[in-house]
Order: structure tokens, then sequence, then C-alpha cells
């Protein structure tokens, strides 16, 4: 190992360390035996389980605990499930992408498209991931009020503490250390039995008389609008293809890939249900709700759960909205860098990788203190941002099929014809349901 370190020297630092990584692997892969393999595929998977517990950010549990207040679990948890399949469908073309050609979701659009396209996208991304990460804030914030930590501070130590992370460390380290904050977001699962009177037979007819409640409404459609921006969303398009770059993934991984990116699909669906599950049994009159306050909804669950339960639900909050501050604010600089052609890794020492560091890190702080305004309505912004998501969504997936359909670039691993028909479908219901809500922003009456 030593002898193959000094032939690296001569390498830039953000090279020297990746190939080191990558040094580890080929020698792993020397070895037999079914705990070598498991012990390969731990070391490659990261980029998949990640993403998808970001997606589980502190934006997705209010806007699931939102989801389950107003609607209740009949329609609710079985559209999880079939979010599964859609998350893994989108996210595995990252994978794919990424391994066989070494470069970023950005970079890939900016060198095949042209600077037109480009900055489109660049655009498209760079407010996306300014607003969603207001969603995070927001949910840092309010989890924290429950320990009796006030927004300002929460704010500014939320910020210090992402930017620490994201200057400090190498990318070895920095997915260890998200990874390691991502564990809390499972808190949501065991709370569940925390639930008084939870029928589990309630929930297996929701499969089997699966309706919406109340019919076609203009909040319903807003609602799965805003359940669909924090399944997929363009800064996991963007973050997942970067991270398996920097990681160093090959062909070769693709199918570890594919596993981490499954894994971290189903532990994405199973918290979501448990939140909706949550505010459903707690929140749910029986009736269409109009509650979408977070801080009801914490109130609620403490009067019938109990203080120690909404003092977890709040840290399942702050968690969700770190580890996701820490994903999206990686995708920003990564997107930039990438479409500017300056060092793009996380690997990079802090003096050297300034210009690589500096936009995450700016629109962090704007985040942050976009939340600190009084009188913002947050649950209403929360909801909206999610809406906005599911909005541009169509045009960055439109770009990850064009990559993964041209046969230049992708060689023998472009996209199969299910893969295409599965892909299209999800960019038609998106396309659909958009139009659907644009008619009731128009026609606030149309469906009653």
């Amino acid at each position: 190992m030593e002898e193959y370190k000094e032939k690296l020297d001569g390498l830039p630092v953000d090279i020297k360390l990746r190939a080191v990584d990558r040094l580890k692997i080929h020698l792993m892969r020397q070895k037999y035996g079914y705990f070598s393999r498991l012990c390969l595929l731990v070391a490659l998977i990261g980029p998949g389980i990640l993403v998808m517990i970001a997606d589980n950010d502190a934006g997705g549990v209010i806007t699931y605990a939102q989801t389950g207040s107003i609607f209740g679990i009949g329609f609710f948890i079985p559209f999880m499930i079939l979010m599964l399949p859609v998350a893994f469908i989108v996210q595995e073309m990252t994978v794919r992408l990424g391994a066989v050609t070494h470069r970023g979701h950005a970079e890939m659009i900016w060198k095949r498209y042209g600077r037109f396209w480009g900055f489109f996208s660049l655009i498209d991304l760079v407010v996306a991931n300014i607003l969603t990460l207001i969603t995070e804030f927001i949910g840092i914030t309010i989890g924290m009020e429950i320990f009796g930590v006030s927004p300002i501070i929460s704010s500014v130590a939320a910020i210090i503490v992402i930017t620490s992370i994201q200057l400090f460390t190498r990318y070895s380290y920095w997915e260890w250390i998200s990874l390691s904050i991502a564990v809390f977001n499972l808190v949501f699962i065991p709370l569940v039995f925390f639930v008084p009177r939870l029928h589990w037979g309630v929930v297996a007819r929701s499969f089997a008389t699966w309706h919406i409640p109340g019919g076609v409404s203009s909040l319903f459609i807003y609602v799965v609008l805003a359940n669909l921006g924090t399944t997929i969303a363009p800064w996991m398009l963007f973050f997942q293809q970067s991270s398996v770059v920097d990681k160093g993934l090959t062909v070769k991984d693709i199918r570890d890939g594919q596993v981490d990116t499954f894994l971290g699909s189903f532990f994405m669906v199973v918290v979501a249900i448990a939140i909706v599950m949550i505010a459903g049994f707690t929140v749910y009159r029986g009736h269409l709700g109009t509650t979408i306050d977070i801080q009801n909804i914490l109130s609620v669950i403490s009067a019938k759960m109990g203080g120690f339960a909404m003092k977890l639900f709040a840290l399942g909050l702050v968690e969700a909205g770190l580890v996701a501050a820490i994903a999206i604010s990686a995708s920003t600089s990564w997107a930039m860098g990438e479409a500017f052609g300056w060092p793009k890794s996380i690997n990079l020492p802090p003096l050297k990788g300034m210009h690589f560091y500096l936009p995450g890190l700016l629109s962090i702080v704007v985040a942050g203190l976009v939340v600190l305004i009084p009188h913002v309505p947050l649950g209403f912004l929360n909801l909206t941002v999610q809406v906005l998501a599911s909005i541009f969504m169509p045009a960055a997936m439109l770009f990850l099929l064009m990559l993964l359909n041209d046969r230049e670039i992708m060689g023998n691993h472009v996209n199969r014809p299910w893969q295409n028909i599965t892909s299209f479908a999800i960019i038609g219901f998106l396309i659909i349901m958009n139009g659907l809500y644009g008619l009731t922003v128009i026609f606030p009456h149309i469906f009653g």
C-alpha cells in the first residue's frame, strides 16, 4: 500500500485522496469469500443511502406529518409504497451515469448540451436548493425550540456545524459523518409504537380500500405534489451523481451502487410511512382536516403520545434538517464547480477549494437567515417549496433521460426500454399533476 501511495504523491491532493480510496477498493476485490464481499459492499455504499435519507429531510418530515394530519392514512400509505420504485428508478440512473462517465450531472449537461441549457439547469438547481434549505432550517429551528433553544442560536449553530463538516473533512469522513447523523432518521419508526390505539387492521384496509378522502380537490392535488416533490427532487440527481464521482465508483461498482440506492429507497419509504401513521392516528379526526402547522402537530403528539415521544419527533426533525442541509449544500457546490470548471471535490483543503465550497456555504447562510424573519408562514412555505420541487423535476428528468439514452456516452449501459417507459410515465404523471395544480390556481373552485 505504501509503495502505491509514493507513486501518487505528485498528484493534486483531491485526486490523490480519491485514488487512495480506489486503491483500497481494488485490494479488497482481491479477497474472496462472503465476508470479504460484504466488507466491499459496505465500503461502496453511501451515496444511495445518504441521498434517500437526506430526501426524508425536515421539509419532508413536516410534509408527511401535514399529509397524515389532513388526509389520514387511507390514501397516502399505499401512495408511499409506490414511491419506492419511483425513487429507485430515478436515482439508479444517476449511479450508472456517474460510474460510466466519471463526471457530475451539471458537467454532463454543460458539455453535452451547451451553455444555455447548462445555465438553465444550474439556475433551476440553485433556486430550488436555496428554497429547500429554508425548509431544513425551519425544521431545525422548530425542533430545537422544543428543547428550549432559540431560533437564532439553533440557526447559527447549524450553520457552524454544516460549514465545519464541509470544510474540514475529506470525502470518506464527510460521508461517514453524514451517514452517522442520518441514522437518527430511523427514530420515527419506533415512535409508531407510542401511538395510542394504533390499529394495524386499519393500515391493512387502506390497501384494500384505496381511495381519495373527500374526492379530488385542489388541496389534495397540492398535497400530492408536495409528497412527490419531497420524494424526487432535482438536487437528488445532482447530488448522487457527483457523490458517485467523488467517491470514485466505476462500472464495476454499478451493482453495488444499485443495492445502495435500493436500501436507501426502502428506508426512505418506511420512515415516510411511519410519519404519516403517527400524524394520521394522532391528529387526523376522521374527516378532512386543515392542520398544516407543525407546531400544532407537535402539540397534539405531546398530548396524545407524551412529552418524550414529542421530543423524539423533534430530534428526528432536527436530524432530518441537518443531514439534508449537508447534502443539498454539497450538491450546489458540486454543480457550480462542474459548470465553471473549478476544482470540485470534498477532498479539497479549505483554502485550495474555496471556490468550490463557497456557493454551498452561502446558500446555507441565506436559508438560515430567512427563517429568522418574523411572521413567515412556515407551514405554507414548506408545502409550497415541495410543490415547486415537483414542478422543476420534469425538466431535470428529461436531461437525465437524454444522457442515459446517449450510446456514445453510456455504451452498453444505456437505459433499457422498460426504464425509459417507466421514466416517461413518471414525467407524464408529474406534468399532469402540475397541470391540474395550475388549473386550481386559475380556477380555485374547479374541483368543488
